[in-house]
């Protein structure tokens, strides 16, 4: 048999990569040289590796810019609608290979790289993260905005630059260990500052009312200062833009208090003012009520919303007056976007600045920010809620406090209107809580001040529906709908899994990298011999590389032919590791008792990190790696398993894992994951899913069919009528052996024999107080993946099933999800083609 073509060879052969032309070569090979001299001021013989990374982005930069001034002139010229994306969250991760692949630059890059004697990958490898998010909700939004520039919407993301993203994990004797994440210590090539457009941002003060209205006096004054990184569509020449604030000291910043000879405190002091855009908030679907926190959110609304009506006043719109004075065509020009309760300032922000600035009537500017705003819920979970503390506020926001409390009052006389005499149902649908401490409630708050709010699956929409929200759902039917998230198949299939798009547009073309429905037609191939074959082949090369890499990095090896069985995603009760955790134990048993039998070998892969301040959830990766440390040291077990935990999950190592996966991990407890995206990703690159019907896998085993998914375990309705009755661990417990002894195992200190007593923590809460009835779904879990190894075992019914699911999962494009928010949501079609830069002006 041939050897193997590397990745750097099969690349050049890939159409879907686009074409190096000579012309491209030579002129990147003269960029490169070019920034290396006069960007870095470097030549060969001193450059390190880092230096030849910076001098190639650079060198594609340049490929960014005509066209990102060209599309900034267009939408100045043309003025459409324009789309506000406000997150607090933007997981990003690299940007290099992301751009060669918008703009067809990656076969010219690789042989310009590779001419000038260099290794295209070991480049890749030294950009950083930008790790500005902790999972799902930030990953989306990073996935939304190049799904926007991609359909040639108008649209801009819109939040903080942290100086520290999420943490690194290391993971020391078992236990994780934090470290900070300085992203920007060697530049970012991809930013560009913009101080020319720096904002103030106003904190703390007095709220003064006159009969001209009300006056925000004596406020503390803090700088937004926005870096702006260009987002390319897909081969459309439309690039699009992210900016990120950064907080800056005022230059007067505590001098005109004259505290004498406090000069140089007053100096050092401007970091107080500048920390609030330092660091990322490391948690997921956990709220913590911190004024830095809430400052935050406030910082980016502030500053954005400026920015916004900045743009509205100073667009053309067909006549010759300076700015739009009236705000009356605001709503049909504007639309805000809030991903989550995050940003939900920007309601009583924008009324602020309609009422107390431009002296709007209250119902008129109510009436343009409800048109103008939409909401995006993206938990269920009780903790997980924003409900601020009044106090809080009334101290660092007063105006908007009173603004918050005007919308309450006028929203709870409409509530009363329709149902009169239903003082229960005010005191659930009211903004205000009261209790112990009086808060806010956001989700609240964004419910009653926007026209649209979406779950992100069907079934969260519908539980959103007939639950969490219920009440304002009877009372405003029309503003809830669903738009069931997606990802966006340039990263997630073209970048990280090149030998599978390639096998693809071998038998279907190209097209389907921006119309993922058309993965459709590879239903024709489920029976052809030959695309079995290269399916099959490419997952066993990307498990290959991947062990490499597992070796080379960590210095673990692993059995390629074993099953890939991978779980990776932040570590939370709800998610469940536990029960794989439990799973795995039982497989050791199982070994162990027949020690002579034939198993299905498999890896165990589980990774992911755990907030600093959940207790739980460090415990839980405790576990995993003390499992690791029996298991993957018995003689008896040899390679027939292996448990892995893999350090520091972030979207560049998804890039590698999720191609080399055979069976993917989504087994929450149905009713608590939202969504899910990871779901997705394994999908289109080839794994098989183990899950419960909970989030996006019940509209996944739709699309493929229930028979080609592992599904197993309770329904939301079968969790909740478990809950009516009561759940008892104790039961379970008593009636399943395996489970016993793996309990058994823990408690006895069987996976820490130096501290017995270690995971009594763990077993207390499986026992006596699981929210999430890890025993409840544990026996249906053992005997479905008995399923997923019996049919590992017939290597080509496997891989037809693969084929079947990759075949169905263009639905879960967010090019779908985008194309339904722009149609449903923010009333403006897609796809305007703007002309190259060496393209004439129209």
């Amino acid at each position: 048999m041939s050897r193997p073509l590397s990745d750097q060879e099969r690349r050049r052969q890939i159409s879907v990569r686009g074409l190096a032309g000579a012309e491209n070569v030579s002129e990147l090979k003269r960029s490169f040289n070019r920034h290396l001299h006069f960007t870095l001021v470097k030549d060969r013989n001193v450059a390190t590796p880092r230096d030849y990374y910076q001098a190639l982005a650079h060198a594609v930069r340049d490929h960014l810019v005509g066209r990102w001034l060209r599309t900034q002139q267009y939408y100045y010229e043309k003025d459409p609608k324009r789309i506000y994306y406000l997150s607090l969250e933007f997981y990003m991760g690299r940007t290099l290979q992301n751009t060669m692949v918008n703009l067809g630059l990656q076969n010219s890059c690789d042989e310009a790289v590779y001419q000038l004697g260099l290794d295209m990958e070991e480049l890749q490898e030294i950009e950083e993260d930008a790790g500005l998010g902790n999972g799902g909700l930030g990953r989306l939004a990073a996935c939304f905005l190049d799904s926007m520039a991609t359909l040639g919407l108008a649209a801009y993301g819109y939040g903080i630059r942290y100086e520290f993203g999420i943490f690194n994990q290391k993971i020391s004797g078992g236990w994780q260990v934090e470290e900070a994440d300085d992203w920007l210590r060697y530049g970012n090539p991809w930013e560009k500052a913009r101080p020319e457009y720096t904002i103030p941002v106003h904190f703390y003060g007095r709220v003064e009312h006159s009969p001209h209205g009300a006056k925000w006096l004596d406020t503390q004054v803090v700088l937004a200062l926005p870096y702006d990184t260009p987002v390319p569509g897909y081969r459309n020449n439309t690039v699009n833009t992210m900016r990120l604030w950064s907080a800056r000291a005022p230059n007067e910043f505590n001098l005109k208090d004259f505290n004498v000879g406090g000069y140089i405190q007053a100096v050092l002091d401007r970091n107080l003012a500048e920390n609030i855009s330092r660091v990322l908030y490391p948690n997921d679907n956990f709220f913590e009520g911190k004024e830095l926190r809430l400052k935050q959110e406030y910082f980016v609304v502030a500053a954005t919303l400026h920015d916004i009506i900045r743009r509205f006043k100073s667009a053309k719109f067909g006549s010759r007056d300076p700015v739009r004075t009236a705000f009356d065509t605001f709503p049909d020009k504007v639309a805000i976007q809030l991903n989550d309760t995050h940003p939900s300032l920007a309601i009583p922000e924008l009324m602020r600045i309609l009422v107390d600035e431009e002296q709007l009537t209250w119902d008129k500017a109510w009436e343009v920010t409800v048109r103008t705003c939409a909401y995006t819920n993206h938990t269920v979970l009780p903790e997980a809620l924003e409900r601020w503390p009044v106090h809080l506020l009334e101290a660092l926001l007063p105006r908007h406090l009173e603004i918050i409390y005007e919308i309450n009052q006028r929203f709870l006389d409409r509530v009363y209107a329709t149902f009169p005499g239903d003082h229960d149902r005010l005191r659930r649908m009211s903004l205000v809580e009261e209790g112990a401490v009086k808060r806010i409630n956001m989700a609240h708050l964004c419910i009653v001040g926007s026209h649209a709010v979406n779950g992100v699956a069907r079934i969260h929409s519908d539980i959103l529906k007939n639950s969490v929200f219920k009440d304002f759902y009877e009372l405003e039917p029309q503003k809830f709908q669903n738009k069931t998230n997606g990802i966006t198949p340039r990263r997630w299939l073209l970048l990280c899994n090149p030998g599978l798009a390639e096998v693809i547009a071998q038998r279907i073309g190209e097209d389907f990298v921006a119309d993922l429905d058309q993965l459709q037609k590879l239903r024709n191939f489920v029976d052809d011999e030959s695309f079995i074959r290269d399916v099959a082949k490419v997952k066993q090369e990307n498990k290959l590389k991947f062990a490499a890499f597992l070796e080379k990095e960590y210095g673990v090896r692993v059995n390629p032919a074993s099953l890939f069985d991978i779980q990776v995603k932040r570590i939370h009760e709800y998610k469940r590791q536990l029960l794989n955790c439990l799973h795995v134990i039982t497989l050791y048993n199982r070994i162990k008792k027949e020690p002579n039998k034939s198993f299905v070998p498999r890896t165990v892969m589980i990774g992911g990190k755990a907030a600093p301040g959940y207790h739980m959830a460090k415990m839980i990766i405790k576990l995993v790696t003390a499992i690791g440390d029996v298991v993957n040291h018995d003689p008896a077990v040899g390679d027939r398993l292996k448990v892995l935990f893999l350090e520091n999950y972030r979207v560049s190592l998804a890039e590698k894992v999720i191609p080399a996966a055979d069976l993917s991990e989504q087994i929450s407890t149905a009713g608590t994951e939202a969504s899910g995206t990871g779901n997705m990703k394994f999908m289109l690159n080839g794994a098989l899913t183990i899950g419960t019907m909970d989030g996006a896998n019940v509209e996944m085993a739709e699309e493929a069919g229930e028979e080609n998914l592992f599904i197993f375990g309770m329904r939301v309705q079968d969790v909740e009528a478990l809950d009516r009755q009561g759940y008892c661990a104790h039961d379970y417990y008593e009636r399943l052996p395996e489970l016993r002894q793996a309990v058994d195992q823990l408690s006895s200190g069987f996976f820490s024999p130096r501290q017995p007593d270690l995971f009594r923590d763990i077993v207390n809460m499986l026992m006596n107080h699981d929210r999430f009835k890890v025993f409840a779904d544990y026996e249906a879990y053992v005997k479905c993946q008995e399923k997923v190894s019996a049919l590992y075992k017939n290597a080509r019914e496997w891989t037809r099933m693969v084929i079947r699911n990759v075949a169905a999962s263009g639905k879960f494009s967010s090019d779908r999800t985008i194309a339904q928010y722009a149609r449903e949501i923010w009333a403006e079609p897609t796809r305007h083609r703007i002309p190259a830069p060496d393209e004439p002006r129209e």
